[in-house]
């Protein structure tokens, strides 16, 4: 994105039971200006932003971008249909890529739980695992990649009455938007709002964002669970962000969804989606990220022998 398109400033914060937002947004010199949320993440839930106005002393606008997908698919039914099919094959490439990934993390486990003979031996055995991840990750958002820029060359949203509408009514809501607020809820959902809207280039305000609000401005988002009711289950790169936050995999919530005191774990967690790092978005956590979309050296981060430090310590 150029320069001249960023956010005057991004803060990624952790998960806001106990809020943080007023302190945060007084620390910006923000209290009382025009707030736009962003909480399409929430589904059907989305009009439930009582708290989020609050924090703006009523000063905002809730951009509804979940209810007006829904006003476009249903004015739209030829392009709902589209989007329907592309998101059956998304989700059919997901689970086939997740089970090329089982076997690998399988390969992993076995030779970490193996007595080696050779240390260095096992060493490079371990790497070659770890690569093949990367390589399969990589092939895989490609392909995700790929069958989004299909469907945008097929149907143009600018070409369709619906959509340009309703972004029309978006960026005049927008224009008087003086900080936005975009909390957590379910990633895909949130992240297709903002790339049907064509949010990105209106982010030129300070953005305030946390849970999956924080993973959909990285560079590539990425789904992980160690606790699962079902056991831990592999963290699997799910789709491209927004890309104003660089080289970053945020984990939301880290110390409740991932192993974080097996480092063996966390390290091929951070190896593998190096030199991206694995930022720890915990309860207490802020990050400012700096100018140039990157994280300060304050920022908690996985190291690549899996524990957590700054990344500052990494240099």
């Amino acid at each position: 994105m150029p320069a001249e398109d960023q956010p005057a400033s991004i803060t990624l914060l952790g998960p806001q039971r106990t809020p943080r937002i007023e302190g945060v947004l007084a620390s910006l010199q923000l209290t009382g200006a025009r707030a736009a949320i962003i909480n399409a993440g929430w589904r059907e839930r989305e009009p439930e932003d009582g708290l989020l106005v609050q924090f703006a002393e009523g000063n905002a606008v809730n951009l509804r971008l979940w209810h007006r997908m829904q006003e476009v698919w249903e004015a739209d039914p030829e392009f709902a249909a589209a989007d329907r099919a592309r998101r059956l094959v998304l989700e059919e490439m997901q689970d086939l890529y997740v089970v090329a990934l089982d076997h690998v993390v399988a390969a992993l486990r076995a030779i970490a739980d193996r007595a080696p003979r050779s240390a260095h031996v096992q060493e490079m055995a371990q790497a070659d695992a770890e690569q093949i991840m990367r390589e399969i990750d990589t092939r895989h958002l490609e392909r995700v990649s790929e069958v989004h820029a299909e469907f945008w060359s097929r149907w143009p949203p600018h070409e369709r009455a619906a959509v340009a509408l309703l972004r029309e009514l978006i960026s005049r809501e927008l224009a008087d938007a003086e900080v936005i607020l975009i909390p957590g809820g379910h990633v895909g959902v949130l992240v297709g709002a903002l790339h049907l809207f064509n949010i990105g280039p209106h982010l030129q305000v300070p953005v305030i964002a946390w849970g999956a609000g924080a993973m959909a401005l990285t560079d590539q988002v990425v789904l992980f669970h160690d606790r699962a009711a079902h056991g831990p289950s592999v963290s699997e790169v799910f789709t491209q962000g927004l890309g104003l936050v660089r080289e970053t995999v945020a984990l939301p919530a880290a110390r409740e969804r991932l192993e974080l005191s097996n480092a063996g774990r966390m390290g091929v967690l951070a190896r593998r989606f190096a030199p991206a790092h694995c930022l720890l978005l915990d309860e207490r956590a802020r990050v400012d990220i700096l100018p140039d979309g990157g994280l300060p050296d304050t920022a908690p981060v996985l190291g690549i022998d899996g524990r957590a430090t700054v990344r500052g310590n990494l240099r």
